[in-house]
């Protein structure tokens, strides 16, 4: 059970890397090329969704750590 969990947590954090790198490789370079409108809505898309994400990981690590804190008392 132990290296099912640790593996699929190093599986998550590779992708999320992954993701991280070829996102700011390809997004941020779109975002400042004088490419065309629909260019800049992928790239600016993409951002977005990488801030969504990272916020979610967040709120799931913070969650997993504290499991009482959103219970009120």
């Amino acid at each position: 059970m132990y290296a099912t969990k640790l593996t699929l947590i190093l599986l998550g954090a590779l992708l999320y890397l992954l993701g991280t790198v070829v996102g700011f490789v390809v997004g941020i370079p779109a975002l400042f090329e004088s490419g065309s409108t629909q260019e800049i809505i992928a790239a600016f898309a993409g951002i977005i969704t990488w801030v969504l994400i990272t916020f979610g990981f967040i709120i799931h690590i913070i969650k997993t750590a504290r499991p009482t804190a959103g219970g009120g008392r």
